[in-house]
């Protein structure tokens, strides 16, 4: 699929998520053969003021995780052009914009999916960021605000006039939030209003929905968000699933084990202590399905030590293999 100037070999694409995709998270998923990520949303605002806590949401050096692509958030033209333009300096291959994002402190401020609800300053962001970036710069939504506003082809057709490289649909209303079912069906209308590629996203779990994904929509690829938590090598098996029509076994448990070691420690590394707290997600996530993983995310959730935590980890992940020896 082709972004631009950028050609990607993949069909999956790790979704921007808040709290989730950070370059801890990004790099396990490239690690594991994944290919196109995404940051989460960033507002543009604070990449422009420098702040720490937004910033680390980047990688010290962006250029390391290509092709990686940073989502910016907010709804001024001018800062969202400035704070695009910085992207480009730290290394960013893509430049998204979030016209999708449901959550109310984000809408409550005109940003995210509150966008789709004023079209015309979606074509002056459109216009004041393609004018900033030399990458490629794209654009993730819904189908409308609600099922009374379904505009996603039109606002589709405008970022293809503006001169934008792509265009991904999360198959719901920014109303559903992430009620009910994703509507593939409905993405179809997005795909047949342009000639860009677009990228199809929301309830695809494993190759058979991205499979009916592509399938429903007409899309040229799936974007694949909360199943990667706990399985960050499901980018890469999917794209395999949907290229070579098998998936690939699930890593065994020693893979397991060395991968959610090498997280936890890469998270304590970017954050410094205060990333065993932001690593509790992702334990949780890995020990889900395991046997004794609320033993396990007990510990995560209640221990300051990462020490401790390390142990515990390498304790259960022995108990795990000899019973599995024994089964």
């Amino acid at each position: 699929m082709q972004i631009g100037s950028l050609k990607l070999d993949h069909k999956v694409i790790l979704a921007p998520m808040s709290g989730v995709t950070d370059w801890p998270f990004r790099h396990i998923v490239r690690s594991l053969g994944g290919g196109l990520v995404v940051s989460e949303m960033i507002a543009s605002e604070a990449i422009i003021h420098g702040v720490k806590k937004e910033m680390r949401k980047l990688s010290t050096n962006a250029r390391d995780e290509n092709p990686f692509a940073l989502q910016l958030a907010g709804w001024q033209p001018s800062v969202m052009a400035e704070a695009a333009r910085m992207g480009c300096d730290m290394g960013a291959a893509i430049i998204d914009l979030n016209l999708g994002c449901p959550a109310r402190k984000v809408t409550g401020k005109l940003s995210g999916s509150a966008l789709m609800r004023d079209e015309s300053t979606v074509a002056a962001i459109f216009d004041a960021v393609m004018k900033a970036s030399d990458r490629p710069v794209t654009v993730k939504m819904r189908l409308g605000w609600d099922d009374d506003t379904r505009n996603a082809p039109r606002i589709a057709k405008m970022a293809e006039d503006a001169g934008l490289s792509m265009v991904t649909v999360h198959g719901r209303t920014r109303c559903q939030f992430y009620k009910g079912a994703a509507d593939w069906d409905a993405v179809q209308a997005v795909v047949d209003h342009v000639d860009l590629p677009v990228v199809i996203n929301g309830d695809i779990i494993d190759g058979q929905s991205a499979r009916a994904a592509l399938a429903a929509s007409g899309a040229d690829a799936v974007m694949v968000g909360r199943a990667t938590m706990g399985q960050p090598w499901l980018p890469a098996h999917l794209d395999h699933y949907l290229r070579q029509g098998e998936m690939p076994a699930t890593p065994s448990l020693a893979e397991r084990h060395a991968i959610m070691r090498n997280h936890l420690d890469l998270m304590l590394s970017h954050y410094g202590s205060h990333g065993l707290r932001l690593a509790r997600k992702h334990v949780s996530a890995y020990a889900n399905g395991l046997p004794h993983a609320a033993e396990m995310r007990q510990i995560a959730n209640n221990t300051t030590d990462a020490k401790a935590v390390f142990m515990a980890m390498d304790a259960w992940f022995e108990q795990l293999q000899d019973w599995d020896e024994a089964a």
